[in-house]
């Protein structure tokens, strides 16, 4: 299964060996699947590093060891992401250091930062509705993300989970 000349077979071989939650759970592939199409949106036409963003939709979670609270769970996705750049992500060093940043940030609130750490911490944040929260301006990062059509688009499809 290639979703996309980054998020390629090899990596998705990989994520499968790595990802303790099951496949199917509500921090799995279809959540993955959403932020990346949150964070390409969004991305849209702002010079953003789309790989990192993509790479970020489906690393951010994969060393998560539970559904609810786990706050060390950026912490381990960053350095797992550092653990198969060379054989697997092919980043250079900038950009390992951008995901690396996105990974570590993305669950503590923060709304600062480089602007593709930014897209991804909304890109993530935009399928709250997966558990029954509405994303909440106040903790986007994007003026494009705050929009209401935009945040009601994500909801929606947020709610397939």
């Amino acid at each position: 299964m290639s979703i996309s000349p980054t998020i390629n077979s090899e990596l998705i071989y990989q994520l499968k060996l790595e990802f303790q939650l099951g496949w199917d759970s509500i921090h799995g592939i279809r959540h993955w699947k959403r932020v990346r199409e949150n964070g390409l949106f969004l991305a849209e036409g702002t010079g953003a590093d789309i790989k990192v963003i993509e790479l970020f939709a489906f690393l951010h979670d994969i060393k998560r060891e539970d559904e609810g609270y786990d706050p060390q769970h950026g912490e381990r996705a960053a350095a797992f992401a550092t653990s198969i750049n060379n054989d697997i992500l092919m980043l250079e060093q900038s950009q390992l250091a951008l995901l690396n940043e996105a990974c570590f940030y993305h669950h503590k609130g923060r709304t600062d930062g480089p602007l593709t750490a930014r897209i991804c911490y909304d890109a993530d944040r935009l399928d709250l509705a997966r558990v029954g929260i509405i994303p909440d301006p106040q903790y986007l990062c994007t003026k494009k993300a705050k929009q209401k059509k935009v945040i009601d688009w994500a909801v929606e499809r947020s709610r397939e989970y």
